[in-house]
């Protein structure tokens, strides 16, 4: 991995994330590691140009390990958030104290002895996140920030880069945040930006080109990811990439049309692959989640193979990688705790397509795994590709599949087809598709008495829903014009056989999730 400019210190804060994405929004390179990685390099003689000190979970006075590393190299700008700032109060002979309530949400905080960040004035409505709080600043710092009733906030040394924020300038609910950050890293850390599109370009390119001239194989689903890391490979590989794109029955009109437009208006060689009848064959029956995730996990990956082993076949080719569109979010999620060095959680275990690579023999090739969602979105119109394919909302693995609540048949998809093209049509002509970041039907095992024709009905339930976010890891649901959420009613109850009633989910994650299975 190339070495960045930012090294990131992941402590265990559920924000680690989002300081990477706001330092890189500011221009900067920047990459999490672990406290073991980063004392290593330090042990190996690497440093970088700043290092930031994540918030984390624990209490600093329970954590026995010392970071002397951290602060005793050479004019290095240190940052710490939270428990970072906690951690640098202590090794520096200041005063923290253990806390008997912790201190979640919105506090007002404002500059003190004359603490001066260009772009910040008057009281600013921070995030804090925090049980320890340091009471007493060390010797060589200086107070820079504290709330109303006196609480540390923010602190200073006096003669070294060296700053301390008990607030999380990271997430979009601090005031100031990103003028914070960038005071630290430009004026403090005395930063140059070397981050942007063409170097995101530059390093994907480089990972491509390393592996030589040998065949690579994409499960193409259309989605952002793999169509601009298809795109990216494509570029350097030419005609030795083969995507392949599995129709399993549980897709949406708009994703045949989707992959028609690219097979015709893009130089990727796209094979489609119709198996519809061996994924209803495989869900018959089954109506747990989890046993449906499953099956269509492990039928993807038999039906893939079994193909993929043809297609050489025929055309005496053998394949070497396989191309995946996994993120930066998925590889820092799949780390174990152990390489945590227990500081945080496994929060998934992920690979787009589970399985393959072992039972194929291939090596993976991941261009984008360095990179965040948006990133991608602006590396996808750096190579050229259209806003709206890259602007696409995204679409689960799994598809319609999760979509429908209790066992899959071609019967209950049409349903979920018919109303989602419904809604997908009425948010492009309304103009509302790209004020929501994903919006979806949802079909419920309920059957509610209507009336239709003059007739009584007893038929099922279609579930809308629309979130805003910006990664998926939260989400808000999405305040629709009431002119479109009746349209969108009026049109499914009356244009789609078997549903009598629609509802709207006003549900935010958390609780709950953007899916429903």
């Amino acid at each position: 991995m190339v070495s960045r400019q930012i090294w990131i210190v992941d402590f265990g804060s559920q924000y680690t994330q989002l300081i990477t994405r706001k330092t890189r929004e500011l221009g900067h390179s920047s990459e999490i590691m672990t406290v073991k990685q980063a004392k290593e390099r330090f042990k190996n003689g690497l440093k970088p140009g700043a290092l930031v000190l994540s918030g984390g979970p624990d209490s600093v006075s329970e954590d026995k390990e010392n970071y002397h590393e951290f602060f005793n190299q050479e004019n290095l700008a240190v940052l710490g958030i939270c428990y970072g700032m906690q951690i640098m109060a202590r090794e520096f002979g200041g005063k923290v104290e253990k806390g008997l309530l912790g201190e979640y949400g919105h506090t007002k905080i404002h500059a003190t002895n004359g603490f001066n960040i260009p772009g910040v004035k008057g009281d600013l409505e921070v995030w804090m996140s925090h049980f320890d709080t340091v009471t007493e600043a060390p010797k060589g710092f200086k107070r820079a920030m504290e709330s109303h009733n006196k609480v540390l906030a923010a602190m200073v040394h006096e003669s070294q880069p060296i700053m301390g924020l008990q607030f999380h300038p990271e997430v979009d609910h601090s005031e100031g945040g990103k003028e914070i950050l960038s005071y630290f890293y430009e004026k403090l850390a005395g930063l140059e930006k070397d981050w942007d599109e063409s170097e995101m370009l530059k390093e994907a390119t480089a990972l491509v080109q390393s592996i030589g001239d040998g065949n690579v194989l994409c499960a193409f689903s259309g989605g952002v990811d793999s169509l601009v890391a298809a795109t990216l490979a494509h570029k350097v590989l030419g005609n030795k990439l083969h995507c392949f794109f599995v129709d399993n029955g549980l897709l949406r009109p708009q994703d045949h049309g989707h992959i028609k437009t690219l097979q015709e208006h893009t130089d990727l060689n796209i094979t489609v692959l119709d198996s519809k009848e061996v994924f209803y064959k495989k869900l018959h029956g089954v109506d747990d989640p989890e046993k449906k995730r499953k099956a269509i996990g492990v039928t993807f990956i038999e039906v893939f193979e079994e193909q993929v082993h043809a297609y050489e076949k025929d055309r005496g080719i053998h394949f070497t990688h396989l191309l995946q569109g996994t993120l930066y979010p998925d590889v820092i999620e799949s780390i174990s705790p152990h390489e945590k060095d227990g500081k945080s959680v496994t929060i998934k275990s992920h690979h787009n397509v589970g399985g393959l690579p072992e039972r194929m023999k291939l090596k993976l090739l991941e261009p984008l795994r360095f990179l965040f969602k948006d990133e991608v979105r602006r590396l996808g119109e750096e190579l050229g590709l259209k806003y709206e394919w890259v602007h696409r909302h995204p679409f689960p693995g799994p598809g319609i599949g999760v979509r429908i609540l209790g066992e899959v048949t071609p019967e209950r998809v049409l349903k979920v087809q018919s109303s989602d093209q419904i809604l997908f049509e009425e948010l492009h002509r309304q103009n509302f598709y790209e004020a929501t970041w994903q919006a979806f039907t949802v079909l419920l095992p309920v059957k509610t008495v209507g009336v239709k024709g003059d007739a009584r009905a007893y038929e099922e339930v279609i579930c809308v829903r629309m979130v805003n976010s910006g990664d998926g890891m939260t989400a808000t649901w999405t305040d629709a014009p009431r002119e479109l959420l009746s349209t969108v009613s009026s049109r499914i109850c009356n244009e789609v056989k078997g549903v009598t009633r629609v509802v709207y989910d006003i549900t935010s994650k958390p609780p709950g999730t953007i899916e429903w299975e």
